[in-house]
This record gives C-alpha cells, sequence and structure tokens, in this order.
C-alpha cells in the first residue's frame, strides 16, 4: 500500500524558512514525478511546485517561484520542499503528491498524495 507521510511543518515568522520533507513507502518511486500542493483556510487546493522523475526539471507555481525548492532523493524515496522568505499568505497544510505524469500533479489529479503537514505563518 502507497504511503506518503510529510514532515517539518511549524509556526514561523514572516520572512523565516521551513523545509518540509515527504517519505514515500509501498513502491519504488524512481520513475514518478513528485511534487506539493496546498491548501489554505477557506480557499481550494494550489499546486506549489513538481519535480521530475529525473530531478533534472522542476516547476512552480508563480505565488512561489524564487522563493521555494523542491529536491528528490530517488535513493530514500523522498521529495523536499526548502521554503525561504515565507510569507503570511504561505499559511497552508502542505501534502505532497506523487504520479507517473508530471502534468497530473500540476493539475491536482495525481493518483498519491499525502494527508499534509500544517505551515503557520505570523506576520
Amino acid at each position: 500500500q502507497v504511503q506518503l507521510v510529510e514532515s517539518g511543518g511549524g509556526l514561523v515568522q514572516a520572512g523565516g524558512s521551513l523545509r518540509l520533507s515527504c517519505a514515500a513507502s509501498g513502491r519504488t518511486f524512481s520513475s514518478y514525478a513528485m511534487g506539493w500542493f496546498r491548501r489554505a483556510p477557506g480557499k481550494a487546493r494550489e499546486f506549489v511546485a513538481a519535480i521530475s522523475w529525473s530531478g533534472s526539471s522542476s516547476y512552480y507555481a508563480d505565488s512561489v517561484k524564487g522563493r521555494f525548492t523542491i529536491s528528490r532523493d530517488n535513493a530514500k524515496n523522498t521529495v523536499d520542499l526548502q521554503m525561504n522568505s515565507l510569507k503570511p499568505e504561505d499559511t497552508a497544510v502542505y501534502s505532497c503528491a506523487v504520479d507517473e505524469n508530471i502534468m497530473r500533479i500540476g493539475s491536482l489529479r495525481s493518483t498519491y498524495w499525502g494527508q499534509g503537514t500544517q505551515v503557520t505563518v505570523s506576520s
């Protein structure tokens, strides 16, 4: 059974940094794209970032471009999200996503996704 478990969330002041990590288990994901999406209170789910199976290509939402960096370790079946220069509007539950097709992650239709970790940015 596929399981995605996120960690690293917490409370941080505006301008601070956090690093999220997602551990995938249940199968080998080295040929799968991985990514992150978020859901803020009262808002729709939003794509954040995605990375190809090889790690050679990555994509970001305009709202986080230049501040967030996605990376992966295929040997460990993990995907990380380094978040810098955090803003109060980044407050949300962040969930990781995995799919054979990176476009499905970008369109929020990934096959697998985790329960999420809370990120709260205070002003």
